[in-house]
């Protein structure tokens, strides 16, 4: 019975618990604004630095990989000395990297700045998911990670329109310098917010079981640095330099590197040693299967507002805002099917991620057929609308429940861990989804004539191939969901 003195209380999260989760998302809310706000400013920083196509993709995917290198280290670092300034650091560093970025004058500068920014982005992330796994009990994680998933759909989705509004208003040379500086207002209130709110403590060094030595595993990380950096290189500089020998090679050395991190790792961890990524991660078929799917799905989720971007812009001649406004239905979608996700994911199980990529792939197929079934002349954002709809409530309603299906299923006192290994996957996702898009979209780019028609239906072509590419992938992510279990059991939840 309820009063009976041996029942257990019911678990409460306190009022400064939920606020602690408004600073965390707000740093998130800055970190992925960022992985959109660009795609609509592309045109303009091309324009102002006179940039080439190969310096576009690097923006974008440059940021994504830096900020997949830092995850890991830094979930790892954030379960032995806490989340709260590890946090703390990045934002300061995202915050900083961010004015860097706007005060650019030539194109290395701003893709070094935005290496920095992302670096700095995966530094911080991780503590997002790791607090709300270690401050809320079982029974409000879920809601948390529900919260969670709405803003990251929201803030992705949000980016173009954002940057749309800002170009429109402040025009093409200074504008897309202040893309880059809307972050800073929102960094310096959430870095205030952060001393004051976040908990100290919520590292897990000295917790029961907990690896005794807190040494970061740097040859793990040098491992696995060198082998992204080395499959992400050629795929990014592969179209604009022709495919010589050397890009088949790098590609090579890069696989054969993370064949070499997974088997150090095992190293490390059958010494007793403190591994940058526990391979017993990897034990729980839920998060094996997750990390596969969060790599397939970011390609073929983060690319489409690269390749509607360009077209809108360079190739039909819309405004950044024109740009941005495009993507109002897919964010109106994900509001939508984020706020119910958590409930969904309680009723249905499995199902609703089955029911979100099945979305997400209707929509980029519907996409893709208004690409290629329309003249570029009769093309608006109103034949976008539905397709784009259908997408966002599909996302909004696939990324919570996925980060909770993978972390739920892997020990507490590794939640910084797992978080990162999952965030790196969805961003070298992007990256990765990015670059090859990228080489789709410009290696296919033809503009026979001069003339305004015949820029438009070179540049809609070959974004109709681009979209076929963020199809493939998004029907390949839906086959790869069934390999998450139908539920999932909390460990030690109530």
């Amino acid at each position: 019975m309820s009063d009976s003195p041996l029942a257990s209380p019911a678990p409460v999260v306190s009022r400064r618990a939920w606020q602690a989760l408004i600073v965390l998302l707000a740093g998130m809310f800055m970190a992925l604004l960022d992985t959109t706000i660009v795609n609509v400013a592309l045109p303009s920083i091309q324009t102002s630095l006179t940039a080439s196509e190969a310096t576009l993709s690097w923006i974008i995917s440059g940021y994504a990989l830096a900020f997949g290198l830092a995850l890991i280290p830094a979930g790892r670092i954030g379960d032995r000395i806490g989340h709260k300034w590890v946090f703390f650091t990045g934002l300061a560093l995202f915050t900083v990297a961010s004015l860097a970025c706007g005060l650019a004058q030539n194109e290395l500068q701003l893709i070094v700045a935005r290496v920095l920014q992302g670096l700095a982005g995966g530094m911080f992330v991780p503590a997002v998911t790791a607090v709300i796994q270690l401050m809320f009990p079982p029974r409000f994680r879920g809601k948390a990670f529900a919260i969670m998933g709405s803003v990251i759909g929201v803030s992705t989705a949000l980016g173009p329109i954002v940057g749309g509004l800002i170009i429109e208003a402040f025009g093409v040379e200074n504008g897309w310098r202040l893309v880059f500086w809307v972050n800073l207002p929102i960094g310096i209130v959430a870095l205030i917010a952060a001393a004051i709110l976040l908990p100290s403590g919520t590292g897990t060094a000295s917790a029961p079981g907990a690896a005794a030595s807190s040494r970061i595993d740097w040859v793990g990380l040098l491992l696995v640095s060198a082998g992204l950096v080395a499959l992400l290189v050629p795929l990014i500089e592969g179209q604009d330099r022709g495919w010589p020998l050397w890009t088949y090679l790098v590609l090579a050395a890069g696989a054969l590197l993370i064949v070499a991190f997974g088997a150090w790792e095992v190293r490390v961890s059958k010494a007793g040693q403190s591994p940058l990524v526990p391979p017993h991660l990897f034990s729980h078929p839920a998060f094996t299967g997750g990390v596969i799917l969060a790599l397939v799905y970011f390609a073929a989720f983060t690319s489409i507002f690269f390749t509607i971007s360009i077209l809108w812009q360079a190739g039909l001649g819309h405004t950044a805002l024109e740009s941005g406004l495009v993507s109002i239905p897919f964010a109106i979608g994900s509001i939508i099917a984020s706020s119910q996700s958590n409930r969904l994911t309680q009723r249905l199980g499995r199902t609703v991620l089955v029911l979100g990529v099945a979305l997400v792939t209707v929509g980029l197929v519907w996409v893709w057929l208004v690409l290629l079934l329309t003249d570029p002349a009769d093309l608006t954002h109103w034949l976008l609308l539905p397709p784009l709809f259908i997408a966002g409530l599909g996302s909004g309603a696939f990324i919570a429940p996925n980060v909770s299906f993978i972390v739920a299923t892997v020990d507490r006192t590794e939640a910084g861990a797992a978080s990162g290994v999952v965030g790196v996957m969805q961003r070298v996702g992007s990256a990765a989804g990015i670059a090859v898009v990228g080489s789709v979209f410009f290696g296919t780019l033809v503009v026979a004539g001069p003339g305004p028609e015949a820029l438009a239906t070179g540049f809609t072509d070959s974004a109709t191939l681009a979209m076929a590419v963020s199809a493939a992938l998004s029907v390949v992510a839906l086959l790869l969901v069934f390999l998450l279990p139908k539920r999932v059991e909390v460990p030690g939840g109530r």
